[in-house]
């Protein structure tokens, strides 16, 4: 999609600011290869304050997403105020220093021989672009929503598709 197919609304920016603050809360998410039907996985994702383009994941070198190529990410925010599906591109990360920036206790404990554990992937999504939902319906939403009057989809809070 290129940035002229972009719904830039006014609240853009904000939309995709309240998406980082939301994935950083809770960075679990559901991400599948475009390619092929294999089902979307959950993963945990390793996220950089100074990187806004792309989002890293460890993994298994046997895992279905070890291939990498064209992705579709889909996350849902703890208050279930916020949907995203992103794309791009998933790829090896080769990067050490990366590797070893995002290294926890947490991702240890899935891998047998810790950091040097041959099955240990890490993978790096380049971001493309999303769809970012906030659902915050208001007064007049939630008072339509109580008494079945029919509501308009912007009564239900911000949409965008942005860049990212």
């Amino acid at each position: 999609m290129s940035n002229k197919d972009m719904n830039q609304t006014p609240d853009a920016d904000e939309v995709r600011e309240e998406f980082w603050e939301s994935i950083a809360d809770s960075p679990f998410v559901m991400i599948a290869l475009d390619s092929g039907h294999g089902h979307a996985i959950p993963m945990r994702a390793q996220l950089d304050k100074d990187a806004n383009s792309a989002i890293w994941f460890y993994t298994s070198r046997d895992n279905r997403l070890a291939k990498g190529g064209p992705a579709m990410m889909q996350f849902v925010a703890k208050g279930h105020d916020l949907f995203a599906c992103v794309s791009g591109t998933l790829t090896e990360e080769t990067s050490e220093a990366r590797k070893d920036k995002h290294w926890s206790k947490a991702v240890e404990a899935w891998y047998e021989q810790g950091r040097q554990d041959p099955s240990l992937l890490m993978l790096r999504l380049d971001l493309r672009d999303a769809e970012i939902w906030e659902a915050d319906p208001g007064v007049v939403g939630m008072f339509k929503m109580m008494t079945g009057i029919t509501i308009n989809g912007d009564e239900m809070g911000d949409h965008a598709r942005v860049a990212l």
